[in-house]
């Protein structure tokens, strides 16, 4: 993975990190319990995104892009059904 991508990717986490620790200090405030609802649907919001995000990467550089410079080492020996098979297990825990 590129270092720009990297970077997004880890400033994606600082950010939903940040929006965890928010909920903790909420808690701890006692503030109000939908106000509290709110900040963990934009952290579920958050971790989606970056969900996406991950698996896109991985279609483009590991599945389609199979055999490229840009594909990551654990995919490298692997074949195009046994990527295919990998995303559909991925997804199908993602989508839970």
């Amino acid at each position: 993975m590129a270092d720009s991508s990297k970077n997004k990717l880890n400033t994606r986490v600082k950010r939903i990190a940040g929006q965890v620790a928010g909920i903790e200090r909420m808690l701890d405030e006692k503030r109000y319990c939908v106000d509290i609802l709110n900040q963990i649907s934009a952290v579920r919001s958050a971790l989606d995104a970056l969900g996406v995000e991950l698996l896109t990467r991985h279609l483009e550089n590991c599945v389609l892009g199979q055999g490229g410079d840009k594909q990551h080492d654990q995919a490298k020996p692997m074949s195009q059904q046994q990527l295919l098979g990998e995303v559909k297990t991925a997804l199908s825990r993602f989508l839970k």
